[in-house]
């Protein structure tokens, strides 16, 4: 039996950093646009369950095309429907042009053998560009993802939720600062991005001496309370 493969292909362009800055440039554009649809807050108008989350997202892409860099699917949004929620997914993320980055929200975080088949179901079968990782595992559990010369790996760093203060702040170097530093002498590092969140902009020009050409996932702008200035203010490294 072997691993199924999505008809999706990475583009050229896009495994690379300069290829996906010149895209960012193309666009004038760094928005990335989660998909999280949750069944609970969808419009009546999309009808229920994975069809009215699969309509949604096709609606959400459509809207946003002309702007966005990338995608990011909440791969939880549809696993909790099992093999229809999967196959919804499937769909969503097939209907992604191959010039549009595809970052897969799953946040795995295991070791070797798990760790590479975990990147084998969403890089070679789903189709993804880059992956969410938890990195607190060390070097084993990302460089499997990273072995995958032409997709990119997100490790989480400095999450945007509140009791991200349990853990990511603690040590005479905060948690965050060496995930951040550690991980540049991982293999792959080239293709490494990280979790920046917007609800502390204060934090994001420290995190940017420490990695200051790596591509910043940025998520708690709106809802959480971050702000695009603030991010722009702090975060850019152009």
């Amino acid at each position: 039996m072997t691993t199924p493969v999505s008809s999706r292909l990475t583009s050229a362009q896009l495994a690379t950093p300069s290829g996906l800055f010149q895209t960012i440039q193309s666009k004038a554009s760094f928005l990335c646009v989660g998909l999280d649809p949750d069944p609970a807050k969808i419009p009546a108008s999309f009808g229920t369950g994975v069809a009215a989350m699969e309509a949604f997202c096709a609606a959400v892409v459509e809207a946003t095309l002309p702007y966005a860099v990338a995608y990011k699917p909440n791969l939880a949004f549809f696993e909790q429907f099992g093999a229809e929620g999967w196959a919804a997914l499937e769909r969503v993320v097939a209907n992604i042009p191959s010039d549009v980055l595809v970052i897969a929200d799953a946040k795995r975080g295991d070791i070797g053998n798990t760790a590479l088949k975990y990147a084998q179901a969403l890089f070679t079968g789903l189709g993804a560009d880059a992956v969410t990782v938890a990195p607190y595992m060390g070097r084993d559990s990302v460089e499997p993802f990273t072995s995958f010369s032409n997709k990119w790996t997100v490790l989480l760093a400095l999450t945007s939720n509140p009791s991200a203060e349990d853990f990511e702040f603690h040590g005479a170097t905060p948690l965050f600062e060496g995930v951040l530093t550690t991980s540049r002498s991982f293999d792959g590092a080239d293709r490494l991005m990280y979790v920046v969140g917007a609800t502390r902009p204060e934090l994001l020009g420290r995190v940017r001496k420490l990695v200051p050409e790596a591509f910043l996932l940025v998520p708690g702008v709106g809802a959480q309370g971050g702000t695009v200035e603030d991010v722009c203010a702090h975060g850019l490294n152009a």
